[in-house]
């Protein structure tokens, strides 16, 4: 008997896979070299849009601001021109770069615009009364002569502004003294310590930074000349112009101390050292660099005082190196008393004077620096 194979039901034969028809091979596209463009860098046509941009808004300002327009001024002239300029550098960017672009461009020309408006305000201030105070200047007896027995029309080679300049460095020195400690002793114990009382005399400290200097002169002509009846001198205006730099001082010391990483912190303690140890030995040497920044600020808003010291040290025009007795003259203080008398001579003074000045805030900034860096490299 023969028997015949048989599929189980449901199950149907496998058909072999069809086998796939060979596909002719993709050249590959063509490389097309882009032209890269790094975004610092300008382009030759870049800067012939730059140059196109100001000549044209030069050139149209002048003609509507000078001859078409009742505008007068160079301020204004300024102002004008560095809007048009604006205009123009965007339509010229417009015309072969994408939107992007030129809104960049319009930023950047903003940007650079702002700094360089600052700069030139600063260097046109220094130098007009440099200049203004030229005449002065150059004689060698403006820096080691008074100006006692000096009359307003007297000229150059008689007088000069030692009793002023000897004046301001001894007040700022006092109160320097007196506004520093203080000044980081309250940064301290705002940052470090803390409290009820802390947020209280933050809050203090920076509302006494706003304080008008009329104020300050006020507060020490009350206290010290009408109640305690100290006479007018140097020791009074030091200590108005030591209200005036301790917030400063207090609230930049604040800042910094709070910079310090807190991980220094928690390492002294590790260490054993208690609370006054890491704030003297650790906290305190790693902020020295901002702490000289503060004592910068400080000087540089007192030194420059008027109001405080006019009310409170006196004008005089005799060399006084003693701040506890007699009248002190500062450069503030004579640099306003020879505006006021409205003599070309004395106005001429009051520049060179100023400029003195700014060439002793230069110095203190420089060697401020020079210490807060030669501690640091240490």
């Amino acid at each position: 008997m023969t028997q015949t194979a048989t599929r189980p039901p449901g199950r149907r034969r496998r058909e072999p896979a069809p086998i796939p028809a060979p596909v002719a091979p993709v050249p590959p596209a063509p490389v097309v070299d882009e032209d890269v463009r790094r975004p610092s860098a300008r382009t030759r046509e870049d800067l012939q849009t730059l140059g196109g941009a100001a000549a044209a808004s030069l050139a149209t300002t002048w003609l509507f601001y000078t001859r078409i327009l009742p505008f007068e001024g160079a301020v204004g002239f300024v102002i004008v021109g560095y809007a048009v300029f604006v205009v123009f550098y965007a339509g010229l960017t417009g015309l072969t770069q994408p939107r992007e672009v030129v809104v960049d461009r319009v930023v950047t020309t903003a940007v650079i615009a702002a700094p360089t408006l600052i700069g030139l305000a600063l260097v046109s201030v220094v130098v007009m009364t440099v200049w203004k105070g030229l005449p002065a200047l150059t004689h060698a007896n403006f820096y080691t002569s008074d100006m006692a027995g000096v009359r307003a029309d007297d000229p150059f080679t008689r007088g000069g502004i030692l009793h002023a300049i000897v004046g301001t460095l001894i007040e700022v020195a006092i109160a320097v003294s007196i506004a520093m400690p203080l000044g980081v002793a309250s940064a301290v114990y705002i940052s470090e310590v803390g409290g009820r009382l802390a947020d209280l005399v933050r809050t203090v400290i920076e509302a006494m930074t706003a304080l008008p200097s009329i104020v300050a002169g006020l507060f020490i002509y009350t206290i010290c000349l009408v109640y305690l009846g100290m006479p007018t001198s140097g020791l009074a205006a030091a200590f108005a112009l030591a209200v005036m730099a301790l917030p400063i001082m207090a609230r930049a010391s604040f800042v910094v101390l709070g910079v310090v990483p807190g991980g220094l912190r928690e390492a002294s303690y590790a260490l054993g050292a208690g609370k006054w140890q890491t704030v003297w030995r650790v906290v305190l040497p790693t902020a020295k660099p901002g702490l000289a920044t503060a004592l910068i600020l400080g000087i540089a808003r007192a030194v420059g005082e008027t109001a405080p010291v006019l009310l409170t040290s006196g004008a005089s025009t005799y060399f006084n190196a003693n701040p506890v007795q007699d009248p002190m003259n500062s450069l503030p203080l004579f640099i306003y008393a020879a505006v006021q008398t409205g003599n070309p001579q004395m106005e001429e003074r009051a520049y060179a004077a100023a400029t003195v000045l700014l060439a002793v805030v230069l110095i203190l900034f420089v060697l401020a620096r020079l210490v807060a860096g030669g501690k640091k490299s240490r």
